[in-house]
């Protein structure tokens, strides 16, 4: 005799079932009827022709059309900014490679090929006011596969367009700043290198001039000089620290060989240790090490650590350099001084603007800026900086730089400098050279360290106008061009004189107050054989000079020479 099966009951586990699945799809129903009547975003769904067949509640509310209004009778185009519809559509149609018809079609044929995207566009409302919008637009298939529609979800894109108009109103006001910092600092720049020129420049020709100063006249021509020169390296660092806090400091990133930066930094440096007594050691590297590194700002970097570590040091001191390999092919430079070392809190303190550690009163000058200069040039270039200070014993002040692998020439031998001297044989041909100059002064002074030279002839202009003339009248050897002048500029006259077969053979000088290096290569760029920055050093000018004179002459006959002293 059978038994028979248990009856399920009202609560038995069928109707429990049941009632979960009922529960499921009235869940998805309430979830589904919430997602159709969400005012957040619209829900539009069309037919495989564009013509809307479902338009939601938040659709009615962002685009002020009612469902009843477009429901069979508009597409989406209608709803869309055309122009930028039209754009999307060309964009497509190139990306695509076929020929689309300008419209919101070419948005859905992307989508029926299986390349649903998400498009910025603009909504445009029954009256006539629009807003911007993200829609992404997807294709809409039954169970065969075939194309029964289109899906467009698009939310208001309002808020973010406005952020973004203010970051972006933001970023240019801060650029704006920027370029202004920067535009001023240059022009100071130039404005104090003006006056120093004239100050640096005869206080280098009196010093060595005939008759030779008095022994009291030495004293204060060597004040004027180490006053000027001082205000001059402040100027400069002042110029370098803004560049890199603007972000407009260009820098190179090369492999660098170790020991030859290291080399020109101690013959920059060694007579100055001599005559404070102080004593060097530069540790040979055990193989050539190439560093990734701007060259010009590396030895910024160790010349600025070099020069500190000899100046607080203690009389009869000692300056020790090594490097060390460390991990992650990186190499240490150490820089060790017998100095009174530092606490923690001065260590603290060292890379403060402006912060001398309470050595303003000392005898030793300074910036206060160096080490910070230092600090973020070395940071621009991949490095790391740091210090370890102990009071009455010394101080090492260190790098890190990433190792790289030599480049792939090397030149064979480095050039020997060219040793210069006024003297010049009696026999010697005359140059002329043209200085186009407004300001009286430095007109002046370039007038006196030329005269001192039997073989040049000067000949100057107080402003571009005339410079031209004169270049076209006389037709100099070499030009000498200051950038700011008055009417035309420096750089424009250099465009004038390279167009004029006449003149376009002339090397052409810059020598301006601006030392701003963008201004530099722009200068450059534009055609200068060399430029050279105010105050002048008057043997580095007349090295310049001779380099002009000696290129002039290529088209001439032999290329000026000179006998070393």
């Amino acid at each position: 005799m059978h038994e028979n099966p248990p009856r399920q009951g009202a609560d038995g586990p069928r109707d429990t079932t049941e009632q979960d699945r009922r529960n499921a799809l009235l869940k998805a129903g309430a979830l589904q009827n919430a997602i159709l009547n969400s005012a957040n975003f619209s829900i539009i769904a069309t037919d495989e022709k564009g013509i809307i067949q479902l338009f939601n509640v938040g659709a009615e509310h962002m685009l002020g059309y009612r469902a009843d209004e477009v429901v069979n009778l508009v597409r989406p185009s209608d709803m869309h900014d055309p122009e930028e519809v039209r754009a999307r559509a060309l964009q497509l149609s190139k990306e695509l490679d076929t020929c689309i018809a300008p419209g919101f079609e070419a948005l859905a044929f992307k989508a029926s090929r299986g390349m649903e995207d998400i498009y910025e566009l603009t909504y445009i409302c029954k009256d006539g006011s629009s807003f911007p919008a993200i829609v992404s637009i997807t294709a809409l298939r039954d169970d065969h596969g075939d194309l029964i529609g289109y899906l467009l979800i698009g939310t208001d894109n309002s808020v973010r367009k406005r952020v973004e108009l203010q970051l972006n109103e933001a970023f240019a006001a801060a650029e704006k700043a920027n370029r202004a910092k920067t535009d001023f600092i240059s022009s100071m720049s130039h404005e104090l290198r003006t006056p120093l020129n004239a100050i640096l420049g005869f206080a280098q020709l009196v010093e060595s001039g005939t008759p030779a100063p008095t022994p009291t006249q030495k004293r204060g021509i060597k004040q004027i000089l180490k006053a000027g020169w001082y205000l001059l390296e402040l100027i400069n660092e002042i110029l370098d620290l803004t560049l890199i806090e603007s972000g407009t400091l260009s820098l190179s990133g090369e492999p660098v060989a170790l020991a030859e930066v290291l080399l020109e930094c101690r013959a920059m440096v060694e007579d100055q240790a001599r005559q404070r007594g102080i004593g060097m050691t530069f540790a040979r590297l055990e193989a050539p090490r190439f560093v990734k590194a701007d060259r010009t700002r590396l030895k910024q970097v160790l010349i600025n650590l070099l020069f500190n570590a000899i100046k607080y040091n203690q009389p009869g001191g000692h300056v020790t350099v090594v490097c060390t390999l460390g991990a992650s092919d990186r190499v240490r430079i150490s820089v060790r001084d017998t100095g009174p070392g530092l606490t923690t809190e001065q260590v603290g303190q060292l890379f403060q603007p402006f912060n001398r550690l309470g050595q303003e009163s000392g005898g030793e000058e300074g910036t206060g800026i160096g080490l910070v200069v230092t600090k973020r040039l070395v940071a621009l270039m991949g490095g790391l900086i740091g210090v370890e200070s102990t009071p009455g014993v010394g101080s090492v002040f260190w790098i890190e730089m990433t190792l790289t692998t030599a480049p792939q020439s090397l030149a064979s031998d480095p050039p020997e400098l060219e040793v210069l001297c006024d003297d010049v044989p009696p026999d010697a041909p005359q140059y002329t050279v043209l200085y186009v100059e407004d300001n009286p002064a430095n007109l002046e002074l370039v007038e006196l360290i030329m005269a001192r030279r039997t073989d040049l002839r000067l000949l100057g202009a107080a402003d571009a106008s005339l410079g031209i003339e004169f270049a076209r009248v006389y037709q100099p050897d070499v030009i000498l061009m200051d950038i700011n002048l008055p009417g035309i500029s420096g750089v424009e006259a250099l465009k004038i004189l390279r167009a004029d077969p006449s003149t376009a053979h002339i090397p052409i000088l810059a020598l301006s107050a601006n030392a701003v290096p963008r201004d530099i290569a722009r200068a450059m760029a534009a055609g200068f054989f060399n430029y050279i920055t105010k105050p002048i050093k008057v043997n580095e000018f007349m090295e310049a000079l001779d380099q002009a004179l000696a290129f002039a002459q290529t088209d001439r006959g032999p290329a000026l020479t000179k006998e070393p002293a």
